[in-house]
């Protein structure tokens, strides 16, 4: 049931109107990608950074983890992320059920502490 897929396929840019129509529509199928393409390529830190926000506690588990992975993304990209929102949100899936959405934060610590210095605690890592 924790299994992703392990296909690769190439994310490409999205336009916000397939963004927003995407969230609306809310397929977790499609949303996985969509969070992906806007962490990616969105020119708007702040607006890919609001998405994975959004996206870090929808119900379905690779949508979480995507939004997740989106903020390490958005590190590496853009080099800025608000900390003080984000990186609890990192820490608190460091320690999700999920062997998916764990995999995925350590990921985006990774990124946040290489690209922005941010620092974690030991602690953090279940």
């Amino acid at each position: 049931m924790d299994k992703p897929s392990r296909k690769y396929e190439e994310i490409t840019e999205l336009s916000r109107e397939a963004v927003e129509q995407a969230v609306r529509n809310d397929v977790a199928e499609t949303l996985l990608r969509v969070v992906i393409a806007v962490s990616m390529h969105d020119a708007d830190w702040h607006y890919a950074q609001d998405l994975c926000v959004r996206l870090s506690s929808h119900r379905h588990f690779n949508v979480r983890g995507n939004a997740v992975l989106g903020f390490g993304h958005i590190a590496r990209v853009h080099r800025q992320l608000d900390r003080a929102l984000v990186q609890p949100i990192i820490q608190a899936a460091l320690r999700d059920k999920s062997d998916y959405i764990r995999g995925q934060a350590v990921c985006a610590m990774d990124d946040t502490a290489f690209f922005l210095k941010w620092i974690y605690d030991e602690n953090d890592v279940a």
